[in-house]
């Protein structure tokens, strides 16, 4: 049995839930977060717990998907012809407010953007990258697309892992340039 998730309760419940994750996380890793303390934090029963979620992970995969939003907005937070020298505000936002639950999203976005939040981000990513390349009758929505969610995904994910040494400002300008010169480039008919 599951909570309807059109029933505003289940909707309070799981948000409930979601915020108790991020305040377990916030003093170990998810590794090491049990149910037990986390219902105790959300102050809800285990089966409780297990209506909505099938594990803890589940549960921080859903807690975390905002960040996979915020990523798809603030790479499309931008009307006109994109200035590679200038990055959206809200790109930088993005990148700024990682920091708070950096331990949890390298758990779940893994080096080179795997992992259960990578998966996500890469298909939402390339949804709506091909969606607006296709409205805007640029060519090889598919091709620009993929690239785009696969350069997004990894370079995230490495940075949050290390592999890229850049503050949040300077990632943020590289990534900008790496996309925009992705939606440049031309193509073949």
């Amino acid at each position: 049995m599951s909570a309807d998730p059109s029933d505003p309760r289940a909707a309070r419940t799981r948000a409930t839930l979601r915020r108790a994750l991020l305040e377990e996380c916030a003093d170990r890793p998810l590794a090491q977060v049990s149910v037990a303390a986390l219902t105790r934090r959300a102050r809800v029963g285990r089966a409780t717990f297990y209506l909505h979620y099938p594990d803890l992970e589940a549960l921080a995969v859903d807690a975390c998907a905002d960040i996979v939003r915020e990523a798809v907005d603030a790479l499309h937070a931008w009307r006109g012809t994109p200035d590679p020298a200038s990055p959206p505000p809200a790109l930088l936002t993005f990148f700024a407010d990682l920091t708070p639950h950096t331990p949890l999203y390298r758990e779940l976005l893994g080096p080179g953007g795997t992992g259960p939040l990578g998966r996500i981000l890469h298909r939402d990513l390339r949804a709506r990258s091909r969606t607006e390349r296709t409205l805007a009758g640029a060519p090889q929505p598919d091709l620009v697309a993929s690239a785009v969610a696969a350069t997004f995904t990894g370079v995230l994910a490495d940075w949050l892992h290390g592999g890229i040494d850049a503050d949040t400002t300077d990632i943020t300008h590289h990534v900008w340039r790496l996309l925009v010169t992705l939606h440049r480039t031309p193509w073949p008919g």
